[in-house]
């Protein structure tokens, strides 16, 4: 065999191997793409939840400074996270928005009163909870009428549990997807060395020395496929950053590490395991099955 062709040759293994790891970590960007997504599920979930307000309308006779008083007061309430103090002149210009400029025209005085917009943390979003604290609130004095959209709630609690069981019946289809295209990946890539194989069962190698460079090959390969993943993962972590700054306040950096590492992770296990079983089913096959 001459140069020429010993060149050709390493060119097309070295391209079969950079085929592989490209599928394999394209695979493993998916599954770390959902796997994120699945995590902070639950992040996300919460910040929808607890972007959803209610209403505490003041009493007319209310002034500013008891409303600005009676706002800390709401704040150590053990079902608010947080609050938006309204004043007339900003009830005003929101009304003003909606209705029109000369809106006030028909009131002799002004018939916005003071108000404060209540923001629940996301353990107490649900008709029970609210209703609950509807109630302590609307015995408290200065509150006039307690008000938030009921329906809107519902369908939120609804449509989340539903997102969340779809969403982990989409993991594990993806998982077991990953698995099948990344073992037959690996197949595809070692059954054509299936004769380097049989050569080494006939001179005498065990199970074990015919499968430890394969193995190792396959650590290394799940490896690099797994960075490559994680650096595609960090893209688009970056890019919703840029876009959507928000949404990426909301996730939670030492879970980022989590799946970046259990993506790397998650390379190298399924390679390894592919890797194990392949080889082992190759050795066990006989002279005539080689050619098929």
């Amino acid at each position: 065999m001459n140069r020429k062709e010993k060149n050709i040759i390493a060119r097309r293994l070295v391209h079969s191997y950079l085929s592989s790891i490209i599928s394999i970590s394209l695979v493993l960007l998916l599954v770390g793409i959902f796997g994120l997504i699945a995590i902070n599920a639950r992040s996300v979930s919460d910040y929808f939840k607890e972007n959803i307000r209610i209403s505490a309308i003041l009493k007319e006779n209310v002034t500013e400074a008891e409303a600005l008083k009676f706002e800390k007061t709401l704040l150590g309430m053990p079902f608010v996270k947080g609050t938006q103090y309204i004043s007339k002149e900003q009830g005003i210009r929101e009304m003003k928005d909606m209705l029109g400029e000369d809106f006030l025209e028909v009131f002799e005085t002004n018939p916005i009163p003071i108000s404060i917009e209540i923001q629940l943390k996301a353990a107490y979003f649900s008709i029970d909870s609210i209703q609950a604290a509807e109630k302590k609130l609307s015995e408290m004095p200065p509150i006039d009428e307690v008000t938030y959209q009921a329906s809107l709630i519902e369908i939120i609690n609804r449509n989340m549990e539903r997102v969340g069981v779809i969403l982990m019946i989409f993991i594990l289809l993806m998982l077991f997807v990953s698995f099948v295209l990344i073992n037959n990946t690996v197949r595809l890539n070692i059954y054509s060395k299936r004769f380097s194989i049989y050569t080494m069962r006939l001179v005498g190698a065990t199970r074990a020395f015919i499968r430890a460079p394969f193995l190792t090959r396959a650590v290394f390969q799940g490896l690099l496929a797994g960075l490559l993943a994680a650096a595609g993962l960090v893209g688009i972590l970056f890019f919703v950053k840029n876009e959507f700054a928000r949404l990426f306040s909301i996730f939670d950096m030492e879970i980022l590490l989590i799946v970046l590492g259990g993506t790397v992770l998650l390379g190298i296990v399924i390679c390894w395991i592919c890797t194990f079983f392949v080889v082992g089913k190759l050795v066990s096959l006989r002279s005539d099955d080689l050619y098929y």
